[in-house]
């Protein structure tokens, strides 16, 4: 398999791999039925469908591309093993990209010495009454749209994205690096919408905070009132 770049993965990647199956999931169901029936070339469809989009968010989770390309063969190699269960209750595509975040995060915790913890377990953090306050609070020095064209600043994004927790960190790439809405990411991480929306949100914030320590000017600093005790 080859892979391709990943540097600057962005929402039209997804948009573009939906708009390769036609206007509905017809053009990857079929696929999937013929590649069940032994439909090698079926099944290369499928794979080549899919590769860039899952080597996408792979890189993204773990961080390295030789795991990223791990992850990638993990992922085909369970759609083959799994082909006879899709029970056709979500997209093909949701079903392909929950199988690449799984792999990709039980390899990350692996390499950590972790315990595999389900995306899907009940947390009190999930509410927006437990959001976080900002702490520091100051315009930045140049306008966002600017400094998102600088490597500096994405080098800066990718080491604060790699620090988040790993909940806040997969629906922060599904949904705002590879633009899946809320219901298809709620999908491919076996969430509810209202857990979608509020780690997402808490991700947005944290990331928010951690970047305007470097990009935020200082002379425009402004001091919350709120107790953080």
């Amino acid at each position: 398999m080859t892979y391709p770049g990943a540097s600057n993965p962005s929402a039209a990647s997804f948009e573009a791999t939906l708009d390769s199956t036609a206007e509905s999931e017809d053009a990857n169901l079929p696929l999937l039925k013929r590649a069940r029936e032994g439909d090698f070339a079926a099944l290369e469809t499928l794979v080549a469908r899919f590769q860039s989009q899952v080597f996408s968010i792979a890189v993204r989770i773990v961080g390295q591309r030789q795991d990223a390309e791990d992850v990638v063969q993990q992922t085909f190699l369970s759609l083959v093993e799994h082909l006879e269960t899709f029970r056709e209750e979500s997209s093909v595509a949701t079903w392909v990209l929950r199988i690449a975040t799984n792999h990709s995060l039980k390899l990350l915790r692996k390499k950590r010495g972790l315990p595999t913890v389900p995306l899907e377990a009940a947390d009190p953090a999930d509410q927006y009454a437990t959001l976080p306050h900002p702490n520091y609070i100051a315009r930045w020095r140049d306008n966002p749209e600017n400094l998102a064209r600088s490597a500096e600043v994405r080098q800066l994004l990718d080491e604060a994205l790699a620090d988040l927790d790993d909940k806040y960190r997969v629906v922060f790439v599904l949904r705002d690096i590879e633009g899946l809405t809320v219901h298809e990411t709620a999908a491919a991480l076996e969430l509810t919408e209202a857990n979608v929306k509020v780690r997402l949100l808490r991700a947005r914030l944290m990331l928010r905070e951690r970047l305007t320590h470097t990009l935020g000017d200082e002379a425009t600093r402004v001091f919350p009132e709120h107790n953080h005790e």
